[in-house]
């Protein structure tokens, strides 16, 4: 089984997270009965995920597909030393993106609003 991470929230909470190998081979190891320590805050850990999902909602909600709704989907891992990374999954780098369109929920076309 892969070791137990804590990681405490901005208001003093504690997360335990279920830790993973990472490629190297090597494995978290507390130093003390119980769960590693992360050095960062659970939010912090997550600040970089959060960053990537802004990044990418502006990307498709400026551009000119205009959907009424995005949805997006990251696998992420959590590492005590470095925080939330975008995990991989059956695809390279996992995230998923789903747009939808609502039937007769655009706006007036072009030519019409230009008419008017």
């Amino acid at each position: 089984m892969d070791g137990l991470m804590e990681f405490k929230t901005e208001d003093g909470a504690v997360v335990v997270v279920e830790g993973v190998e990472d490629e190297s081979g090597a494995r978290l190891v507390a130093r003390e009965d119980g769960p590693a320590r992360a050095t960062r805050t659970f939010e912090g850990a997550l600040e970089g995920v959060r960053a990537a999902a802004e990044s990418a909602l502006r990307v498709f909600r400026d551009g000119s597909l205009r959907p009424d709704s995005v949805e997006l989907e990251f696998g992420v891992k959590l590492s005590a030393e470095s925080g939330a990374v975008i995990a991989k999954g059956a695809v390279e780098g996992h995230l998923l993106v789903k747009l939808t369109w609502s039937p007769g929920q655009s706006g007036p076309a072009p030519e019409a609003a230009e008419r008017s």
